[in-house]
């Protein structure tokens, strides 16, 4: 039966998020949480001890993938509340932790109010979302979206040519493909913004209504080295000098495009990349990122132009698509759900996108999903000075419960 009013505990929340910030914690407060590594294990050691201690059922994948589930008054396919508990290299306290340990408090407030759920909760650690030991990011995500073959997955190795397989065995996580996530009535994500605009707004909570589609290029610019001190300017063929105006020409035509697109050049290497020598030739990344296809499509217009640009340099460019991936819209109906439930707790809020990648966006392929973003401070994120007020930590939790239980009432969405 539902409570109106219900909230979470919020002291307990941040208490939980400091012990499990134990695992792993850096000098300066940070955490270092590889996948699969010993810090990991503990952490996951204690996730699913502090769900057996609340009655749950608690189950794994052959991926490492852990879901605790609280039983429904139906058995139907459950409402899914979760993220990662893997972190970067010198990482926050609060990236893909806050997520899975929202999903936990979730359920600790019903156990506590002796709720029992019309449809079951669960609750989900999902295996490697980071990348940062095993590439590519959000692997086991898209191992049960079916974007990854696990075969490839499994044989993917660290900086010490430990497998993925070999870890997971190590830590005693290696579960059963049965326990797989197939089926779920929807698959909630809480995180953090990893962005300045909730902040920078004055505004509790982000209803991220996509992941944007990207694109990524790799841009070569070739010219002649020549000795730096004999050569006279008219007669070079500098790689750099054209790569800069190169830049420049891209940013111009790139800016005029939309405000909301968002592009980098990120990479960039010069050679020879001696001091005394002409370089003679440059090889840089171009990515952008935006919601909408068409504007993506003339990106990528403008990008091949950039093959025709002739610079006084008399420089030649090659352009290479490296990959790309179309913008991931989430379920509205969750989405409405999720607005409602912060309409109906006060909360200020917007609906936003994400720039970056998520679990949930690769769950959406066969899940009805959606997230949410509270603010980060300063907008730092994968940084040992991430932080997010544990007011919008609470906040968020609570909008999660509220969806949770209306999900629960009705049991059902439309699709």
């Amino acid at each position: 039966m539902r409570k109106e009013g219900l909230l979470i505990n919020g002291e307990r929340l941040k208490n939980t998020m400091e012990r499990f910030a134990d695992f792993g914690r850096t000098e300066n407060n940070g955490v270092t949480r590889l996948a699969l590594s010993e810090e990991d294990g503990l952490a996951r050691d204690f996730f699913c001890s502090s769900c057996e201690e609340l009655g749950l059922s608690v189950k794994i994948d052959d991926l490492g993938n852990t879901y605790a589930t609280l039983e429904g008054v139906e058995n139907k396919p459950p409402i899914v509340i979760g993220s990662h508990l893997d972190s970067v290299k010198k990482g926050g306290r609060f990236d893909g932790v806050l997520g899975v340990l929202a999903g936990l408090e979730v359920i600790r407030t019903l156990v506590e109010n002796k709720i029992k759920p019309q449809i079951p909760i669960t609750v989900v650690n999902i295996t490697n979302e980071e990348g940062a030991r095993f590439e590519p990011s959000m692997m086991s995500s898209g191992i049960l979206s079916g974007k990854f073959e696990k075969a490839t997955m499994m044989e993917k190795v660290d900086a010490n040519g430990i497998t993925f397989r070999e870890a997971l065995q190590k830590i005693g996580y290696a579960g059963d493909y049965e326990n797989r996530l197939e089926d779920a009535t929807a698959f909630l994500e809480l995180h953090i913004e990893q962005g300045p605009i909730l902040e920078r707004e004055s505004i509790s909570i982000g209803v991220v209504e996509c992941v944007l589609g990207m694109v990524c290029y790799e841009i070569e610019v070739t010219g002649e080295s020549d000795h730096a001190g004999t050569t006279p300017m008219d007669m070079r063929k500098d790689a750099l000098f054209g790569t800069n105006n190169l830049i420049a020409e891209a940013r111009k035509k790139l800016s005029a495009l939309d405000n909301n697109l968002v592009y980098t050049m990120g990479r960039m290497n010069v050679y020879p990349n001696v001091h005394t020598v002409i370089p003679n030739k440059v090889v840089f990344s171009l990515e952008a990122r935006h919601q909408n296809s068409e504007t993506i499509s003339q990106v990528e217009d403008i990008i091949q132009e950039l093959t025709q640009f002739s610079s006084k340099e008399g420089c030649d460019v090659k352009v290479t698509k490296l990959w790309g991936r179309d913008t991931v819209w989430f379920n509205k109906e969750v989405c409405d759900l999720l607005e409602q439930s912060t309409k109906s707790l006060g909360y200020s809020y917007k609906k936003m996108v994400s720039g970056a990648g998520h679990d949930a966006q690769f769950l959406a392929s066969y899940i009805p999903s959606a997230m949410i973003f509270v603010p980060s401070i300063n907008g730092k994120s994968h940084a040992e000075e991430e932080l997010t007020e544990w007011e919008d930590c609470e906040k968020g939790v609570n909008v999660l419960l509220e969806t949770a239980l209306t999900l629960s009432t009705s049991g059902k969405l439309s699709y």
